[in-house]
């Protein structure tokens, strides 16, 4: 056990009041983003619904929940596009969705996207506010609302399903809802591909509350053998066990019940697709493959960055991504300082591998961090500190500029 396990979890209600405000400001700051982007929009002759639900990797979710797994594009270059690629989770619930409303698929998706956004905004505000308490649990939220790339988080995508299936299981991890947090890693593996994250946060974690268990025992026994002679000393009644004491078999089972549920989801999509190819277990890397998507140790981008500086206004371009590179890895390093949690170092340091080492769509890496809310803790902290006026205005600017990027970026390139 942990000091965060052994706190008391607030009740559903009293959760959600007390979580209140880092809500209400993230529908006040999404609703700005959104308008933004319907103004913006409407000034170009575009429409803006069109951009959040029938574009890039909405169009291929749309298309698994339709006709189901097997479509795929042949390009001029002898790349196979596959929907495969894409994890079945929010391809479901489009369909579920359809099936009892009036509602497209594309309509399913932007409304499970619109309430996953503010369970994973209520997830972020629980993990937080059990950290750090509840004014740094309201800024982390905040932050993640006005992040440049925000807008995401009212498409038809998966990142918001994906936080808050992560969000809520890192909480549960922390409560030491071990099979709670096993659960929702299941469905955040059915998710995206980065749903190894969590599981990997769940069996760290577990397996060094298995680990302290042991030592807190051999600590117990050794303090037994030591104790003078039981004749010796007066009897008194024996004291409950304290934090330390370590956990009955019933936490312990529900602790392996849980490591054994958290891959469950990630494993069983990757297995399935290598069977549904013929090419075995690894039959899903062939899928990224033919997407041009891999890991290979951020060689690759790090290439792409590197031609940057091959001309005058690319290297301005190639200076920001150095920084901002380096602003990922300065707070995960300050979250390691301020000794986050076991959960979110883990849950984080993969998050941020994986989208940092991919070798290929490199104007989404902003995007594929969108899920690595621990990073934005330390600011969290900072704001917290802060007065309220400084902070709010801190925070109000940043909401500006960030509804107006995404209104620019939305109906410009926008996310591949």
């Amino acid at each position: 056990m942990t000091d965060l396990e052994t706190r008391a979890a607030p009740t559903r209600a009293g959760a959600l009041r007390r979580a209140a405000p880092a809500l209400a400001g993230y529908v006040a700051v999404r609703a700005l983003g959104l308008l933004a982007l319907f103004l913006w929009s409407a000034a170009r002759h575009k429409s803006a619904y069109t951009l959040l639900t029938a574009r890039w990797d909405a169009l291929w979710y749309v298309r698994v929940a339709e006709l189901g797994y097997g479509y795929e594009v042949r390009l001029a270059n002898g790349d196979v596009h596959s929907n495969l690629a894409f994890f079945p989770l929010l391809p479901w619930l489009e369909r579920l969705v359809a099936a009892v409303s009036p509602l497209s698929y594309a309509d399913g998706g932007f409304l499970v996207s619109l309430v996953s956004s503010l369970a994973a905004a209520w997830g972020i505000f629980a993990v937080a506010d059990r950290v750090y308490g509840r004014r740094a649990g309201v800024c982390a939220v905040l932050l993640w609302a006005v992040l440049p790339v925000g807008i995401v988080q009212s498409m038809a995508y998966s990142e918001s399903l994906f936080t808050a299936l992560a969000a809520w299981s890192l909480y549960a991890v922390l409560t030491g809802r071990w099979v709670t947090a096993g659960t929702l890693a299941l469905f955040a593996g059915l998710t995206r591909p980065v749903g190894l994250a969590v599981v990997a946060a769940v069996w760290v974690t577990a397996l060094a509350s298995f680990a302290r268990d042991r030592r807190a025992a051999a600590a117990g026994a050794r303090s037994t053998q030591e104790a003078p002679d039981a004749s010796d000393t007066p009897v008194v009644p024996e004291a409950p066990p304290g934090p330390e004491a370590p956990p009955g078999p019933g936490t312990r089972l529900r602790r392996i019940l849980g490591m054994v549920l958290a891959p469950l989801g990630t494993a069983g999509y990757v297995l399935w697709v290598g069977h549904h190819t013929g090419r075995g277990p690894l039959g899903y890397l062939d899928v990224q493959a033919g997407w041009r998507n891999g890991f290979d140790g951020g060689w690759a981008f790090a290439r792409f960055v590197a031609d940057k500086f091959t001309s005058f206004p690319a290297a301005l371009a190639g200076a920001g991504l150095i920084i901002g590179v380096a602003s990922v890895v300065w707070l995960y390093v300050t979250g390691v300082r301020q000794r986050q949690p076991l959960p979110l170092l883990v849950y984080t340091g993969v998050v941020t591998a994986l989208a940092l080492c991919a070798s290929s769509y490199f104007g989404s890496k902003p995007r594929l961090l969108l899920p690595a809310f621990p990073l934005l803790l330390p600011l969290a902290l900072a704001l917290a500190g802060a007065r309220m006026r400084r902070s709010a205005t801190v925070l109000g600017a940043v909401a500006v500029a960030s509804a107006v990027y995404g209104a620019f970026w939305l109906n410009g390139s926008g996310p591949p």
